[in-house]
């Protein structure tokens, strides 16, 4: 049998800078009618810089959903109709200063399927020039320089706890690996 839902219609409970959220109902495919929360995002794209050596350029910033310093990849959010490509690009030179000689699309991620529309893109950025980053307004960070054997392992620890950082690292990883 073929699982689907079908929206029968929502609401929209919240209309935000970020995001909006919707209550649907929606139905199933054995006729029943369910309520579904929605979180309506953009997206965003996230770059994990390397140099020649391995080491990753990460930005230290503060998480207030979580109330603590996080350790993560460059990202952003997608501007309504913006190439993910562009994005990463922007946020490469914004968060750290760097450009990049070469970017690879390493994919997409669904970060919270649940219940979010968000689509995470996911690159990779390889030689690196350095240059002055410029923050967002509002935007406290600090980059920090980790080898990539070291990320790994505090994703495979749970020191690095942010999604789409692990996600990042371990695709860059193994890509790494593959062109020994």
């Amino acid at each position: 049998m073929e699982s689907f839902e079908k929206r029968i219609d929502g609401e929209q409970k919240y209309k935000g800078v970020i995001v909006n959220v919707m209550l649907d109902r929606a139905q199933l495919c054995d006729g029943s009618v369910v309520r579904r929360e929605v979180v309506e995002h953009p997206g965003g794209a996230t770059v994990l810089p390397i140099d020649d050596e391995g080491y990753c350029y990460c930005v230290r910033q503060f998480r207030y959903p979580f109330q603590k310093m996080m350790l993560e990849a460059p990202a952003g959010k997608l501007e309504y109709g913006e190439d993910p490509m562009e994005c990463a690009v922007r946020e490469l030179s914004e968060e750290t200063g760097f450009t990049a000689d070469e970017i690879t699309y390493l994919g997409p991620i669904c970060s919270s399927p649940g219940f979010s529309t968000e689509v995470l893109h996911i690159y990779m950025a390889r030689g690196l020039h350095r240059g002055e980053s410029h923050p967002d307004e509002g935007e406290f960070l600090s980059v920090e320089k980790h080898h990539i054997d070291e990320l790994v392992s505090m994703a495979m620890s749970g020191e690095l706890d942010d999604g789409k950082t692990v996600i990042a690292v371990l695709k860059a990883k193994r890509i790494l690996d593959s062109e020994k």
